[in-house]
């Protein structure tokens, strides 16, 4: 949600071996063994391991213990899973790679549990910069916080009277700022609202602080673009921690377009050992027609649409008003006519749209825009709607008759659904975070974390789509725990389902002969354990084409 910047079932017959032709003589192998090897192949039973030719593909899955002429074959590592379990690499569909850099190298507010404590933050920021310097961060998000309401521009003044204060909610969809960086944007009593966005106001007419989507472009410029140097770091760092975290991918959205030549060479020279599929800004266009900055572990065919804001900062486009703020029904981002505009160009140049929706009047919005573009289904072009978060229950069955790739992120659920049913309605929600409906009715849904606005864990994301329970067991009325999907379905969710998307896969999403050997390994075994020691699990190893990128010591 930052604003920063249906599927064909395999039917395979397990065997103890899948083969292909025989690799090159002499390349150096690498022989995963001794743990459990879940290949993602439906039906298929568990695996004993893994054999991955020199060039990074899976030459041989054995599911019988390997032969012992296969631990004599020359030119082998071997590689003792030592009882844990492997997975098809896990893939987070969608988040945003700067950002999860930035946030572990820069004035982060996650976690941040009241307006108090980010005074006190702020304050001890402010006393580390410069007279006048710009004060940014993010991260925060008010949701549960004592005070029960958003900071404002007086809270920040107490401790900034001087320094312009710019702090990005959690989604990315709202701000707060201080009265100093209101003065310095020249937003005042007669700034209008820009279109797509609102400049909240009390009573009589004074700015509270709180921008709201586009209106937040008013003080953007007041912000010091990144050096070269700043990106580096941001990308390299986020690489660094996904890779950690067990995640061999991500589908990377509201890229710069200015960025793809360094994504490019961070690529290349192995500073960026994830797989990216990255989804342009739509003035990243041209490089999506013509597939520029590629590499062998990046793809650049995807421009990213908004077209509502966020539920948490009431931007959400609905089709009936906020139920605690019966004055506003959210904000429309692009408009039908250039949401028809953008799908016209997208469909001659074979770019896939990935689009954001987050209301169920956004999403209605998209399918109607989108059967008026292909009159029917339209699998072949597999575009997206990213979030897909609240639908009215008759467009589930829409979404999956057009062929529209609902991509999800499930800990927004076990987030949202704390405060969702008083700003909505239960009745409303009978359409929210709707996984289970949505598979069932055909639909793929390409999972992912939406990271930095969320934590960016496989393991919190999976057992929120097993569980749809808060991290800490709590569920209440409202949750729909019936949307909870199987194990089975997660696991696609974050492997199969991600490839789909990324139109990848023949190569990648289960482990299969002659695809990519890009693994994920946790110290236990996600299919089996009940569900509250998913968030227990730690990863172990993270594999990309055969190359151990990141082992636990």
């Amino acid at each position: 949600m930052r604003f920063v910047i249906a599927l064909a079932t395999l039917a395979l017959t397990a065997c103890n071996a899948e083969t292909p032709p025989e690799p090159v003589a002499d390349a150096p192998a690498t022989l995963f063994f001794g743990g459990t090897v879940y290949t993602g192949v439906e039906a298929e039973r568990p695996a004993n391991g893994v054999l991955v030719d020199g060039d990074g593909r899976i030459e041989t899955v054995y599911f019988d213990p390997p032969p012992e002429e296969v631990f004599q074959r020359a030119n082998l590592e071997r590689v003792d899973l030592a009882g844990a379990t492997l997975f098809p690499g896990f893939v987070d569909a969608h988040a945003h790679l700067l950002g999860i850099g930035e946030r572990e190298l820069y004035f982060d507010l996650t976690g941040t549990a009241s307006v108090a404590e980010l005074v006190s933050k702020v304050e001890a920021e402010v006393a580390k910069a410069a007279p006048g310097e710009v004060i940014y961060g993010d991260g925060w998000i008010e949701t549960g916080w004592p005070e029960g309401r958003m900071p404002v521009a007086r809270d920040l003044d107490a401790v900034s009277p001087d320094n312009p204060v710019i702090l990005e909610r959690a989604d990315g969809h709202a701000m707060v700022v201080n009265t100093a960086a209101l003065d310095a944007a020249g937003i005042d009593f007669d700034t209008l609202d820009p279109s797509g966005g609102m400049i909240e106001r009390t009573d009589d007419g004074r700015a509270t602080g709180i921008l709201v989507d586009y209106a937040m472009s008013l003080v953007r410029p007041l912000i010091a673009e990144p050096t070269e140097q700043d990106l580096i770091a941001g990308y390299s760092m986020a690489s660094d921690v996904y890779t950690a975290r067990g995640w061999t991918g991500l589908h990377n959205m509201s890229v710069n377009p200015d960025h793809a030549p360094l994504l490019e060479r961070l690529s290349l020279e192995d500073r960026l050992e994830l797989r990216l599929h990255n989804a342009f800004d739509a003035a990243g266009f041209d490089i999506a027609i013509e597939r520029r900055h590629e590499t062998p572990r990046i793809t650049n065919r995807a421009v990213k649409l908004y077209m509502d804001g966020a539920l948490g900062s009431r931007g959400a486009q609905l089709t009936a008003p906020y139920a605690d703020r019966p004055d506003t029904s959210g904000l429309s981002l692009t408009d039908d006519e250039k949401l028809a505009e953008h799908m016209r160009r997208a469909s001659d140049q074979n770019v896939q749209l990935a689009i954001h929706a987050i209301g169920d009047l956004a999403n209605k919005r998209i399918l109607d825009a989108f059967e008026a573009q292909f009159g029917g289904s339209a699998a072949g072009v597999r575009w997206r709607i990213e979030h897909t978060q609240i639908l009215r229950p008759q467009d589930i069955e829409r979404v999956a008759g057009l062929g529209l790739i609902a991509s999800m992120q499930p800990s927004h659920a076990i987030g949202d659904l704390y405060f969702a049913p008083a700003r909505i309605g239960i009745d409303r929600l009978r359409g929210g975070y709707a996984w289970d409906s949505l598979i069932d009715a055909g639909a793929i849904i390409a999972g992912g974390s939406d990271a930095p606005v969320e934590v960016g864990s496989p393991t919190i994301e999976f057992y929120a789509a097993v569980a749809r329970k808060g991290l800490d067991g709590f569920q209440d009325e409202g949750w729909y725990p019936e949307e909870a999907v199987s194990r089975e379905n997660a696991l696609k969710m974050f492997t199969y389902w991600p490839a789909y998307a990324a139109f990848m896969e023949d190569d990648l999403g289960t482990i299969e002969a002659g695809k990519l050997a890009d693994f994920t390994v946790f110290d236990r075994d996600l299919m089996t354990i009940p569900e509250a020691d998913i968030l227990d699990a730690k990863p172990v190893m993270t594999v990309v084409g055969g190359e151990i990128v990141w082992r636990a010591e």
